[in-house]
C-alpha cells in the first residue's frame, strides 16, 4: 500500500507488453532509474502493467495488473497524486481530476505514415488530443517532437518539455556466436521491416565495394520483398541480409563489429538505435529529417535524399572522412549525454512541482 505521507506516483507501463519494441525499453530503463533517483522519505512508485509482466521491475515493487474495466471504475487507480502516461494515446487515463498527469509524447509519426489519408490523420490527432486535454504537463522526448506538438495541437498554455530519453547499453564481452557471422566488413541496421524505416534505399550503397548489409528487426514479408527486390536491381542480393529479431547479445555484437551503421528511417521522435550505434563510436548515415538530426548532430552524415548515386556518394565521403578525421571518441561522448538517469531526475522535478512539493 501506498503511504499518505509521501508522494504517490504511478507509472502507466502498459506500453511495454511488447518486450522487443522501443516502448518497452523506455518503460524499463525509466522505471528502473525513477527507483535509483527518487527520495524514499518523499515518493512511492507503483507501476500500472499488463498482466504478462507482473514483476517488470522485480518482486519487491508496487504493481497494479490492468484490467480493461479500470477504463471505466478506477477505485484501484485513485490512490496516487501523480500519474504518469508514458505513451501519448493511452486508454486508460485518470477520471478523478484531483491527480496531477504527466504526459510523454514520443512521436506524432502518423503525420508522415498517414500523408494521404486525412479521415486518418484526424483519428489519430482525436486520440492524442483527449490525452493532451486532461494532461496537467506534457513532456516530449525531442525538440523536433515537440515542434510538432505544438503545431498540431491545442495545448492550451500547458507547460509542453523537452525531456531526452536516455541510452541503456547491455554490453557483452564474450559473446562471440551471432545468429549470422557476417563474411565482410558489413553496414548494420537496426529496426521493423516497415516502410517508415526506408530500409530499401539501402542496398544501393553496396555497389562498387564489398560490403555487407544487416539489417535486423522484426520481419514483415511485404517490406521484406521490397528490400530484396532493391538489392537484385543493384546486383547485391547475395551481400544484403535480414536476420529478423535478435536478442540483446547480437544487437551487440552486430554494433561492436559493424563497418557503419544506417538509419534512413523517415519518422522517428528520437531514434534510440542511432544513439546505441554513436555508442560505440560508429560512423551513423541518417535521414535529414525528423528528430535524427538533432539527435546526431554533426556527427552523423546525413542523407538529404535518397536518390543511390547520389546516397552512395554520401558513404563513400562519410567514411573518407571518418578514417580521416577519427572522431570515435566524439561520437561516444554524444551518446553519453542521452541518460536514463538524467531524463529520472527532470521527470521527477515534473511530479514534485505538480503536486507542489519543490524541495529540492
Amino acid at each position: 500500500m501506498f503511504s499518505a505521507l509521501k508522494n504517490r506516483i504511478i507509472l502507466d507501463c502498459l506500453a511495454a507488453k511488447n518486450t522487443v519494441s522501443g516502448l518497452y525499453q523506455v518503460c524499463l530503463n525509466l522505471g528502473n532509474a525513477l527507483l535509483r533517483h527518487a527520495d524514499p522519505s518523499r515518493e512511492e512508485f507503483s507501476f500500472y502493467v499488463h498482466q504478462s509482466q507482473p514483476d517488470l521491475f522485480g518482486g519487491d515493487q508496487r504493481y497494479i495488473i490492468h484490467k480493461e474495466s479500470y477504463r471505466f471504475f478506477q477505485h484501484k487507480l485513485q490512490a496516487c497524486d501523480v500519474w504518469h502516461s508514458s505513451i501519448q494515446d493511452a486508454r486508460i487515463k485518470p477520471l478523478n481530476r484531483r491527480i496531477k498527469m504527466v504526459l510523454t509524447i514520443h512521436d506524432l509519426n502518423f503525420l508522415i505514415q498517414r500523408k494521404g489519408e486525412p479521415s486518418k490523420i484526424k483519428k489519430y490527432l482525436g486520440r492524442v488530443q483527449a490525452s493532451v486535454n486532461r494532461a496537467d504537463h506534457i513532456v516530449c522526448i525531442s525538440e523536433y517532437t515537440r515542434q510538432t506538438v505544438l503545431e498540431h495541437l491545442r495545448t492550451h498554455g500547458k507547460p509542453v518539455d523537452l525531456i531526452y530519453n536516455g541510452c541503456t547499453i547491455n554490453e557483452f564481452p564474450d559473446f562471440d556466436a551471432p545468429v549470422y557471422r557476417p563474411s565482410r566488413p558489413y553496414i548494420f541496421a537496426l529496426g521493423a521491416l516497415v516502410p517508415k524505416k526506408n530500409f530499401h534505399v539501402l542496398p544501393c550503397l553496396l555497389k562498387n565495394n564489398d560490403y555487407e548489409l544487416v539489417i535486423s528487426g522484426t520481419r514483415h514479408n511485404e517490406y521484406e520483398r521490397l528490400i530484396m527486390q532493391q538489392a537484385d536491381q543493384f546486383g547485391v542480393t547475395n551481400r544484403v541480409r535480414l536476420t529478423g529479431e535478435i536478442s540483446e547479445k547480437d544487437k551487440f555484437w552486430y554494433y561492436k563489429h559493424c563497418t557503419a551503421f544506417a538509419f534512413p528511417s523517415l519518422a522517428e521522435g528520437f531514434g534510440l538505435p542511432l544513439v546505441e550505434a554513436m555508442y560505440y563510436g560508429k560512423p551513423a548515415f541518417i535521414a535529414a529529417t525528423t528528430s535524427l538530426p538533432e539527435i546526431g548532430g554533426d556527427l552523423a552524415y546525413r542523407f538529404n535524399h535518397f536518390e543511390p548515386e547520389y546516397m552512395q556518394d554520401v558513404f563513400e565521403k562519410g567514411m573518407q572522412n571518418y578514417e580521416r578525421a577519427k572522431p570515435m571518441q566524439a561520437i561516444r561522448e554524444r551518446a553519453l549525454k542521452y541518460s536514463w538517469d538524467q531524463a529520472a531526475m527532470d521527470y521527477l522535478s515534473v511530479y514534485r512541482k505538480l503536486i507542489g512539493d519543490t524541495n529540492q
